[in-house]
């Protein structure tokens, strides 16, 4: 900054780079000042720059704005519904114009004490003495800006990839903008859309750095609590906020629609701290006691409940997906046509989604399904059958993982494989080729993190964990491998059992994407199908895999709390 003195208006003059020449009394260009800004122009506050809650973030475009609806109006109302940190984006307007809407919005925050910035204009916000600007990655340098801006002043910086988010934690930015996350029609887009999983790969280079983090780009009321969740890093490094552009400007009652966004991210916020506590062994310490006991609660509760399960699985088994739903005490409806998916959504206690035989016709319809339940907090069981055996089936969950939050993730060892990007294990059309993972209660575990939901890993030992804990249940019986879809029906027990979890009456909302428990709920599905199997296995009229099947449906039916004490083989895992 220069040595000169305050000019008299309390503005302070910057240096200039020889290229332009600013007015010392308002610091816009020569020919473009309007002395009537004078007046308007409010004292500069005083704020801590270093403590700027950035948890709902606008973005102004008033092009977006209702039929009738002004600016200022809107923007005050905004900022009541709880709104706590303002960007003023104008590509159009010439100078003046621009800061005079500048100094005129820069009085309504700074009467509800909230952080006004501009985008890109540097000029503007020295000459309306506001508290920041966001750049671009081709707009002015940080260090440029720095220099020119007032001691304090909030610097943001948009963010596309790793590099970018690497090249801001070197230039010392304030905070960073992470874009698109999703589509979006406010911006034309000169860059890839990240998607959830991409965000996360940001976030965790900001670890230790102070530098705070927002994401923009198509964010809204519908898909905010699968934005926050599905954002979190590996070590659990989540956003510090989220900017909105349209579902705040074009709302007619922008109050309103503040409110509903600021309480959704403010219950993350707290469930989320709830999850690091638990991550960080503050919290509850599972045992096998603790386990037995809430899966045989859960048996009883589904039997009272009798939920309602929503499927979209696989054509080959879906009358015995029906029949086993039925057995364990739920309610199936097999149902994939789009337009009734959010009217299903509303009914049901929760959804299956397994993509066994995959039709690019059905895609529409899961999406349509798994954000609706999401949006309803209701609980998503995902199958991914044979992921790994086309670019298609990857292409497809790829896209449906994206788009919705899963609650529990079901898969053998070389379809999580697939799913998680290794070769470890290789997959062939639906099953796993090789002797496994090395450490599959690791590699669950860490899958789990990454995609925030339970994972359950089948096999000769299935593997069951939610990120923090882990279980590996050493029960069932060779013939379960020997009939078809005999995965496809544990995702219909996992999905009967976590709508009931959802639907317990001891179930408060936690601030999470779904309510439940569904990591008991998980244990739960794979405990009664293998010790059923089991005890199908040992029956007298059970020949071989033909007779096996109904032997199987009715020992589900039939399956006790009693005999699930009995004859479970849980082991815990402490990594």
């Amino acid at each position: 900054m220069s040595d000169s003195p305050e000019p008299p208006s309390g503005r302070v003059l910057p240096e200039t780079d020889g290229t332009t020449v600013y007015n010392a009394q308002c610091c816009v260009l020569e020919g473009d000042r309007n002395p009537s800004l004078d007046a308007l122009e409010p004292p500069r506050t005083t704020r801590n720059m270093k403590n700027i809650d950035y948890t709902l973030y606008l973005v102004t475009g008033r092009n977006l704005l209702p039929p009738n609806k002004d600016f200022f109006e809107s923007l005050e109302e905004s900022i009541q519904g709880g709104v706590t940190i303002v960007q003023l984006r104008e590509k159009e307007l010439d100078t003046s114009e621009f800061v005079e809407l500048a100094v005129k919005s820069k009085i309504i925050c700074d009467k509800y004490n909230i952080p006004l910035l501009i985008n890109d204009r540097v000029d503007v916000a020295l000459a309306a003495n506001v508290d920041g600007v966001h750049l671009g990655q081709s707009d002015m340098a940080v260090k440029r800006a720095r220099e020119l801006l007032p001691h304090g002043s909030i610097i943001g910086l948009s963010c596309n990839t790793v590099s970018h988010v690497k090249d801001a934690i070197k230039q010392k930015v304030d905070y960073i903008g992470i874009g698109a996350v999703w589509g979006t029609q406010t911006k034309k887009l000169t860059s890839p859309i990240i998607g959830v999983h991409g965000v996360g790969d940001m976030l965790a280079e900001l670890e230790g750095t102070g530098i705070e983090a927002v994401a923009i780009g198509g964010i809204n009321s519908i898909n905010l609590l699968r934005t926050l969740h599905g954002c979190v890093s590996l070590k659990n490094r989540a956003l510090d906020g989220v900017a909105v552009v349209s579902d705040i400007m074009a709302s007619p009652d922008p109050r309103c629609a503040s409110r509903k966004l600021k309480d959704i991210l403010v219950n993350f916020q707290r469930h989320h701290k709830f999850y690091c506590l638990r991550h960080r062994g503050r919290s509850d310490v599972v045992t096998v006691d603790s386990v037995v006991s809430g899966v045989t609660q859960l048996m009883n509760e589904i039997k009272n409940a009798r939920p309602l399960v929503h499927q979209i699985t696989n054509t080959v088994v879906s009358t015995q997906s029906a029949n086993v739903t039925l057995a364990v005490g739920a309610s199936p409806i097999m149902a994939t046509e789009p337009s009734e998916m959010q009217d299903l959504s509303r009914v049901c206690g929760g959804l299956l989604v397994n993509i066994g035989t995959m039709r690019a016709e059905n895609l529409e319809g899961m999406m349509i399904a798994g954000t609706s339940a999401n949006v309803l907090k209701k609980p998503v069981i995902f199958d991914p059958v044979g992921v790994g055996a086309s670019s298609f089936r990857k292409d497809c969950v790829k896209g449906l993982l994206n788009k919705w939050q899963a609650s529990v993730i079901k898969g053998n060892a070389g379809e999580l494989a697939a799913l998680a990007g290794t070769t470890e294990v290789e997959s062939k059309g639906v099953d796993s080729v090789g002797s496994g993972f090395k450490n599959p209660a690791e590699f669950v575990r860490n899958l789990a993190r990454r995609e925030r939901c339970v994972v359950v890993l089948t096999g000769p030992i299935d593997y069951i964990s939610d990120g923090i804990s882990t279980v590996s249940l050493d029960n069932g019986h060779e013939l379960l491998e020997r009939i078809t879809g005999s995965g496809c029906i544990l995702g219909s027990i996992v999905a009967s059992y976590c709508a009931a979890s959802s639907q317990a009456d001891n179930i408060t909302d936690n601030g999470g994407i779904f309510r439940g428990d569904m990591f008991t709920a998980a244990i739960a599905g794979v405990l009664v199908l293998t010790i059923a199997g089991e005890l199908a296995a040992k029956r007298h009229d059970v020949k071989g895999p033909g007779s096996f099947l109904p032997a199987l449906i009715d020992e589900l039916a039939s399956l006790t709390a009693d005999q699930v004490r009995e004859l479970s083989k849980i082991t815990v895992k402490h990594l």
